[in-house]
Formats: C-alpha cells, structure tokens, sequence
C-alpha cells in the first residue's frame, strides 16, 4: 500500500511540474433552464483532443496559448462551435440550445461521438429520460428500473417482483444511488413500480462492470441516478394523469440565474375504486422529490436534494404494512483551482418497514439508517491525464425489528431484537489516462474497511459454529448458544480490510472500432437476509462481524465497439466472467422471520455468473430502437465445511433463483409524423429455476413429497409484447404542452407464469398443477402536460 501510494505522488508531482498550458474551465448549462447537463461533449479537433462534463456541468481542459475552435454536443440540443483565444487561465461557461421539447431520437447513449470509441468505459449503459418516458410499460405509468430489463445483462425475478438482476447477481448486489444517497428497496407496491418519478429525473448511469474505483459496497452494478437542479430562470411545472396514479412537478427561480427549486409528488389512487364498492382492502403509495440549488459565485454552489416515499397496504384494516424510503443530501460543489473540482456531501438515507397486526394487537418496525460524509475531487491534470481520487465513510444503524403491543389488553410484551452497529470506510484514487492516440485506460485503487461495532447481546458458539451438521440425517441445523457477551457501541468487535484494484482499457484502431477490457474487485459488508428472489419488506438488511464475512467479487470483461454507417448504428459485444466469494445461503427449513440468531440460519459458499451480451442499436432516422440479446448462467454453491459435511444440495452447482440462459428484448420507435409516435417493447426470456416435486411417499398416513435438487426445474419461458403511441396535439398556446399516451401491455395476453404450485384436485383425488400469473392484457392511457 505504501509503495503504491509513493508511485502515485511521485507522478502527480512530476506531471504538475511539467505542465506549459493554460487551463479552460467552466460550466455547461441548459440555455433555457440553467440546469448543467452531464457527460456533454467538448472536442477540439485540430488537437484532437477533449473532455466531457462531470455529474454537475464541470469541465477543465488545458490549452496552449492561442486561438482554438471548440465543438460541444449533447443529445437533443444544437450544437455550438465557437473559437475560444485564451492567453490565461480562463473561466467560460456554455449554453446549449435544446433542438425538440419532444421528440428527441430515441438513443441508448447521451451522445455517439467518436470519443466515446476511444474512453475506456465498458459495461456502462445510460438511458435519454425522454426515452423512458415513450416505452410501453405496466398501467401506462412511466418506470426507469422496467426500463433498464430491456437492456442486454439486466433482468428480474418475473413480473410483480422488485429490483433488478445484473449480469446473474442478486437484487442486493446492486448499489442503487439518488442524488448519491443509497436507496435500499427501490420498489413501489411490492414491485409493481419504481421509486423513481420520471419528471424529477435528469440522467441515470448503469455501471455492470469496469465500475470507477469511487464506487463500493455492493459486488454486482451501481445505478447512479441525478435529480434535476430546477429552472433557475423561469417557472414552469409539468405532470401526468394516468390509470392508477398521477405525478405533478414545479420548478422555478429562488434568486433569477442563481438559485431554483423543485418540488414534485407522485401518488396513486386505484383504491379510492376499492371504497366505492365496499372493499375494506387498499394498496397505494405517494412520494416527495425536493430539490434546492444556489450558485454563491463562479467558484461554489450549495445543493439540497431529498426523497420521501411510503407504502401502504391494508387488509381489512387488521393487516396494515407501511414501508419506504427517506433520504436527504447536502452537497457544496468547489472549484478549488482552474483544475480542480471538489464535491463534499453530507447524505442521510432511513429505509423503514413496520407491520401493524391488530388481528394480535401488535406493531412491528424494523429498517437501516445511515449518515454518509463524502468528499470527492475531480483533477483535470492535463489533456492526457485525469485524477479522481476522494474519501467515503458511513455510519450504520440496523434495526432488525422491534415488537409492541397495539393495544394495552393485548397481553403482548415489547421485544426488540437485537440492534447492530457498524462504520465503513473507504479511500480511492483512480487516473484516466490517454496513453497514445489509440490506447487509454483506466486505473485506481479502492481501500476499503469496515468495523463493526459492539451490541447489546453477541452469543458465543462452540468452535464459533452457529451452525452444525447433524450426521445421523446428513442435514444443517441451528448451534445452541454457549453463552453471550455485551460489548459498547463505541468499540470495534470485528474489523475487515480490502483493496480492490479497478484497471479498463481501451484500444481503437480508428475512429469507428475498439476493443476494450475490465477487472474489477469489490468488497460488499451488507448482507440482504430473504428466502425470495426479490426484496420484501420483511427483508432484513445485516452487516458483516463475527459470524457473517463480506462478500468479494472478482469480475473481467472483454468487449468489441463500432459504430458504422456514418454512425446510423452501432453495435457492442461484451463477455463477462465474475466469481463471488462468501455468498450466503441458507440451510433448508431456515427461520428468517424475526430471528434474532441470523447466524443460525446461514452459510458462506460462493456464486459465479458468466455471460455474452448482445446490442444492436439504430441511432439516426425515423425509425430508432436497439436489440439486445444476452446468453448467461447464474450458479451457486455451497460445499461442507469439512469433508464429513455434505454441503448444501450436496455441494453440487445449482442456478441462482434469476438465472436466465436466454434474454431476448427488442425496442423499437417510429415517428409517423410531428404528431404521432408509435413504440413497442417485445421480450422473450427463458423461465425462472424452481423446485419441483418428483414423487412422493407414505407416512403415518401422511402424503410425504420429495423434491428434486434445488432449482433443477424451470417455469416456462416468459415472453410478452407491448405498444403504445404517443399523440401530441397542435399547441394552442406558446406556454402550454401536452401529449396522450395510449398503450397495451401484453398485447396477446400472455398468462406468464410468476410460479407453479402442486395440490391435490378435490374431484379427481389426483396431484394437479396450478400457474399462478399476474397480468394479462392491460390497456392505459396518460395525460401529460407542460406550462
């Protein structure tokens, strides 16, 4: 470590010493709003040579002394070429135009420009949110996590459920990040929707592989999500009146060309119907996004962001579950030199899940908090060379449940389990780096710990087993406890320590082609603890200490990138193997529900996934839309611990419970005229592993099943096709907007099954299978509009 670190200064301070250039820098901003825009691209070609705006509108570039033309793009905005003659460092800051309030081309990618063949970025898919606001989806209501299974690696556990799957990882595996602060269950209505509103959103950024060294904890994908800043300039509000729920946003100027607002809600009311027929159950959810922005001086801006949102599911008014996220983010965005960008934020993030029982008259809360404080800097050494290098830490709370009598008569005792804290910590440094005219990369270094802190109760297990294997029935069962300690939550009852190296290179042979490669390590020390395939609200979430280990992954990449007919289409071909270590599983008959003894359910084995992903897509013309195809498996396993241990499903290999060796999407949009826009999704995905019986026997005048091995058996395959079109009306006046969407989900009424189960037919006498499938064909229609 320490020789790594004398490498790392010796070449920042021999680079800096060696600079003769002048620095450009500045801010890009949406001409008609003031809202920066990420990932703009800013060329100069006769230097053949450029950079790309950071997460707020931050550029730097270093220029010889002189006259220069400079080229900046963006997808649905003109582009402005301008000469910029700079004999000192110079501030300057650029508007861009946007082209088309609606009808931007429908792209995968904020932009196709030839830099993007050269950066040695793979695996990394980004979605226009005006694409996603034109796809088909469920009840017509717009979602970014639906929107992302259409693209090649990403999947989930079949309709209804939650969350999303990454190149064969699990729903846990995948760091979800809204305006930088961690979501932890990203779904609405068990699944049915997204936490995200559309209208609140400015971009969104995929990692599956090759992920920055600025990023950890989770072994699977990072989503890294950006609210708008708000109209600095004037006010306008937008929104949407759909089948079960409606969204409203405004925006406008605190201080004109400095600060903005935002404020958006979102709610649906499909049980309102429910009332009116006398129908004592509801589901529904609603959710705040806020934001604030103030720009001090060309040096410093100070950024609020937050997130409410809560679901509500009752049944009967004796079954009440509530559950939903809160985060907030106070961010001081500072150019600290012409070269240097700072970012320091304090984040707070609370996920609560409660129960309300009154069927037994008790309550039951549970959920995780934690305060994170992160300070990142971006140094844009010189047109070869970029440093992004920052501090992480982040505090924890689990809170794994805690009961309470409802009522004084109950006859119930409050029980609170056993509350778990824990601090994680992390140091990166990472270089982009153009070697040559034709090769670059990427290289850094994450330094990663995790400490977890003392608790109430720790129970102690002979030879620290939790778990023990019964050689009589050759099966798993839970330790009896030896005894207990209490330690203080001021110390530290277990430490860990990882490095993760990240390296992504890439080598062009010319403007149109690459090849490019990845590795990264990554460390995860939170623990999702479910028996389903998909988050529930009776999920717990447990850090790594005495009994459970963090998770660590190793993964590479190799892929091929072109871009052909003057750019008209596009094509990426990426391979994938990752390998993950500690894994849990859990031993067959494990209690997960209100168990304040996880460590006697659970063992570590390891998980690996490998794949190839396929997308085509078609950039330009009237016609737009991408092809995506990805072959995979998804294994796990989990052997003895000693050779007398048979190990879990005999320690043989056996598919995750999302593993999908087929996955076949196509998205498509057609634009007939200045009015009318016709979009269609089409999937086909081979079906979820489950678990069949195979036989069954006598006992006791008991019919006995008997199973086959885990997740030997499959589902049918699932497939599905939708359509919408979108209508946008003459405008009648120069201040209002607006459009219909009309679309069918599941044009062919598909019954795709969400899981089989077996009975006995009370008429024949005979073993019978019964589908259960969610939604057939589903029409919606969606009014939105702009003023």
């Amino acid at each position: 470590m320490n020789k790594f670190l004398s490498l790392v200064f010796l070449l920042f301070f021999l680079v800096t010493n060696a600079q003769d250039k002048l620095v450009l820098n500045g801010v890009v901003k949406d001409a008609s709003s003031n809202e920066t825009l990420y990932g703009v691209n800013i060329l100069l070609p006769t230097l053949n040579t450029g950079t790309i705006t950071n997460e707020y509108g931050f550029y730097s570039i270093r220029l010889p002394n002189g006259t220069h033309q400079l080229k900046i793009s963006y997808l649905g905005y003109q582009e402005l070429v301008t000469e910029v003659t700079i004999e000192e460092n110079q501030t300057l800051n650029f508007d861009l135009t946007p082209t088309s309030e609606y009808l931007d081309e429908v792209v995968l990618t904020e932009d196709i420009e030839r830099l993007n063949i050269k950066k040695p970025e793979m695996s990394v898919n980004k979605l226009d949110i005006n694409t996603i606001q034109k796809l088909p989806v469920v009840f017509g209501e717009v979602d970014v996590v639906k929107s992302l299974l259409l693209l090649p690696g990403v999947s989930n556990a079949g309709e209804g459920s939650s969350g999303f799957n990454v190149r064969g990882g699990a729903v846990d595996q995948n760091l979800i990040l809204l305006d930088e602060a961690t979501i932890y269950n990203a779904s609405h209505l068990f699944g049915l929707f997204s936490v995200f509103n559309p209208d609140a959103i400015k971009n969104l950024k995929l990692y599956k592989g090759g992920i920055p060294a600025k990023y950890g904890g989770r072994v699977s994908s990072v989503l890294e999500i950006y609210q708008k800043d708000g109209n600095s300039k004037k006010f306008e509000a937008n929104g949407g009146i759909g089948v079960i729920s409606s969204r409203l946003l405004a925006q406008g100027p605190i201080i004109k060309d400095k600060g903005s607002f935002l404020v958006g809600g979102r709610s649906s009311y499909a049980h309102l119907f429910l009332k009116l027929t006398d129908n004592p159950n509801s589901a529904y959810f609603y959710d705040l996004n806020t934001k604030l922005s103030y720009r001090i001086d060309k040096s410093n801006s100070i950024l609020f962001s937050g997130y409410f949102g809560r679901d509500v599911f009752n049944i009967n008014e004796s079954f009440k579950n509530t559950y939903g996220n809160a985060v907030f983010n106070l961010r001081w965005n500072h150019v600290l030199t012409n070269d240097i960008f700072t970012n320091l934020s304090v984040i707070y993030s609370d996920y609560y899940y409660g129960l309300t029982l009154d069927f037994v008259e008790f309550n039951w809360n549970s959920g995780i908090k934690n305060l994170n404080l992160k300070y990142d800097f971006n140094h844009y050494l010189n047109e070869t060379i970029n440093f992004d290098y920052g501090v992480h830490s982040t505090y924890y709370e689990f809170n794994p449940g805690e009961i309470e009598p409802s009522t004084e008569s109950s006859g119930i005792n409050s029980f609170n389990l056993t509350k778990k804290y824990a601090f994680e910590n992390a140091v990166y440094f990472s270089v982009e780096h153009k070697i040559s005219e034709n090769f670059s990369a990427v290289y850094g270094l994450r330094y990663s710990t995790f400490l977890r802190l003392g608790q109430k109760e720790l129970n102690l297990y002979e030879n620290d087993q939790a778990v023990i294997f019964n050689e009589d029935f050759g099966i798993y069962e839970e330790a009896n406890p030896i005894g207990s300690k209490e330690l203080s939550k001021n110390s530290i009852e277990r430490s860990f320590g990882n490095l993760e190296p990240r390296l992504a290179l890439a080598y062009s042979f010319n403007d149109f082609q690459s090849v490019k490669a990845s590795y990264n390590r990554m460390s995860q020390y939170l623990h999702l603890i479910t028996n389903t395939s998909s988050p529930t609200p009776l999920d717990i979430w447990a850090p790594s200490g005495k009994y459970i280990k963090p998770q660590l992954l190793d993964q590479v990449a190799l892929g091929y990138f072109q871009n052909f007919n003057n750019e008209k289409y596009s094509l990426e071909l990426e391979g994938f193997y990752k390998f993950i270590k500690k894994r849990l599983d859990y031993i067959d008959g494990a209690n997960l529900v209100a168990n304040n003894a996880i460590e006697q359910a659970i063992l570590p084995g390891t998980a690996r996934a490998y794949g190839l992903e396929l997308l085509l897509r078609k950039n330009t013309g009237r016609f737009t839309g991408w092809l995506a195809y990805t072959l995979s498996r998804s294994e796990q396993r989990t052997p003895g611990r000693t050779p007398e241990e048979s190990g879990l499903n005999n320690g043989n290999w056996y598919s995750t419970g999302y593993d999908k060796p087929h996955d076949i999407s196509f998205t498509g949009s057609y634009e007939i005229s200045e009015k009318w826009q016709i979009n269609t999704n089409f999937v086909y995905q081979t079906g979820l592993p489950t678990t069949y019986p195979t036989g069954q026997y006598r006992f006791e005048n008991l019919n006995i099943p008997v199973y086959s091995p885990r997740n030997s058996n499959r589902l049918p395959a699932y497939h599905r096709l939708d359509i919408s079109a979108t209508y946008i009306p003459k405008r009648k006046t120069k201040n209002f907007e607006s459009s219909w969407n009309f679309g069918i989900y599941n044009v062919y009424n598909r019954m795709n099954a969400v899981s089989l189960s077996f009975r006995k037919n009370e008429d024949s006498g005979n073993n019978e299978a019964v589908r259960l499938s969610l939604f057939g064909i589903i029409p919606s229609v969606t009014y939105n509009f702009k003023f």
